[in-house]
């Protein structure tokens, strides 16, 4: 407990974590009253599994009908989302849809996340950009993640590129997180490898950055009495360090064997441990500069957070000594000297992303040097995560992050002081 926390939490209404719990769902759904449904995933789920084909069939024996979209992709944008709404509404006739479930990684969620809000108001995903009004209609979302890693089901967000600006835009409203979140370690059986890495740092650095971030009696809520994040407590820094417990244990593992039972388990708890940590806690500089990143080189979130996270949290040995200390004693560094397992930390985490076969600095991620300036002014653009950075001088601190994140240097490789 901390006298001055606080707390604002809003998990999902349902959290189900067991595997075939899939098996559940139809009965699940009935009991909540829905009748028409929409299933929003992709392709592989509908020609390559039979997730779908039995949820449908046995929905139907239950007396709940399902649409199914399956033209979720990598990193939606919000013109996919437009095109989606626009077609879904012409087929859903004179019969509302009464729920949207989402089968896929973060992707997928996300995009049944921003349809659960253009499908019954009949606009277009831009229209939010600034905020769900009051009076807007929220359609209620059933996630089942199959990735160990975004969260999304957790989360009262959704992230699309836009390709109108170039850089991805957020709608942020609590009632967009999940009423259901269904977590069944035999989805993620199917991830390859690369996946698998990029979803599970993905995860670790969702609960790392929140177990850092700014303390809830500082966040700065913008004066809502129903935050979708407000800062670290008591209650979110519990669930991060479960996650990051289990990260150091699972995450390795899972990538080296997917057949691993044990490792895919653990990394579905930690999933939704982070998941239960930022998305009341928040984010801030890792992903607020990987969003910048992103935009410049197209590769996966899971990958552009990776790059920058030794980096941000070098920066923060200071500011979180007590914090990073944990941490670093989570990942068997065990030396007596604190300040040194502090300063250790970051490269252990380098060691991690380069042994997920994933880049370690952003000159090999394909950053070029004179794009460093516009990365900055970028990152720094992303304000919602620039402004929960624990330290005094953002704009200097991501400056430092960005130039050694390029050249690949962190304190402990510096003889003097860094």
């Amino acid at each position: 407990m901390r006298v001055d926390d606080c707390i604002h939490f809003c998990p999902p209404a349902r959290l189900v974590i067991e595997a075939g719990a899939r098996s559940k769902l139809p009965d699940l759904i009935r009991r909540q009253g829905f009748k028409n449904g929409l299933l929003v995933t992709d392709e592989f789920f509908t020609a390559h599994t039979p997730w779908v084909r039995e949820y449908v069939e046995e929905a139907r024996r239950q007396g709940v009908d399902t649409r199914v979209y399956a033209g979720g992709q990598p990193d939606p944008t919000t013109a996919l989302c437009d095109e989606a709404t626009t077609r879904i509404l012409a087929e859903q006739g004179d019969t509302p849809i009464d729920h949207v479930i989402a089968l896929g990684g973060g992707s997928n969620i996300d995009l049944a996340k921003a349809l659960c809000v253009t499908l019954p108001n009949r606009q277009s995903i831009r229209a939010f950009g600034a905020g769900i009004a009051l009076d807007a209609s929220v359609l209620p979302l059933v996630a089942m993640p199959t990735t160990a890693g975004t969260g999304s089901e957790a989360t009262p967000g959704t992230i699309l590129f836009d390709p109108e600006t170039g850089i991805k835009t957020a709608v942020m409203d609590n009632r967009l997180r999940p009423c259901i979140a269904l977590i069944d370690p035999e989805l993620t059986y199917t991830c390859p490898p690369k996946v698998t890495a990029e979803a599970g740092i993905d995860a670790f650095t969702h609960a790392i950055e929140s177990y850092l971030t700014q303390d809830s009696s500082q966040f700065d809520r913008g004066g809502s009495s129903d935050p979708g994040y407000s800062g670290r407590s008591s209650l979110t820094m519990l669930f991060a360090k479960e996650s990051m417990r289990l990260c150091a244990a699972y995450l390795l593992r899972s990538y080296h064997d997917g057949k691993d039972v044990e490792a895919r388990t653990g990394m579905c708890y930690a999933s939704i441990y982070a998941a239960l940590s930022y998305g009341s806690a928040g984010l801030n500089a890792i992903h607020g500069i990987a969003y910048g990143v992103a935009a410049k080189t197209h590769r996966s979130h899971g990958a552009t957070n990776a790059v920058v996270l030794p980096y941000v949290i070098d920066e923060l040995r200071e500011n979180r000594h007590d914090e990073l200390l944990d941490v670093a004693r989570l990942f068997g560094i065990d030396t007596d000297d604190e300040q040194a397992a502090v300063r250790l930390l970051p490269a252990r985490l380098k060691a991690l992303v380069g042994a997920l076969d994933i880049p370690t600095d952003l000159q090999s991620f394909g950053i070029a040097r004179d794009e460093l300036p516009s990365l900055l002014t970028e990152s720094l653009g992303v304000t919602r995560l620039a402004k929960a950075f624990p330290v005094a001088n953002v704009a200097a601190s991501y400056e430092r992050i960005i130039q050694r994140a390029w050249t690949g240097t962190l304190s402990a490789d510096c003889t003097g002081p860094a």
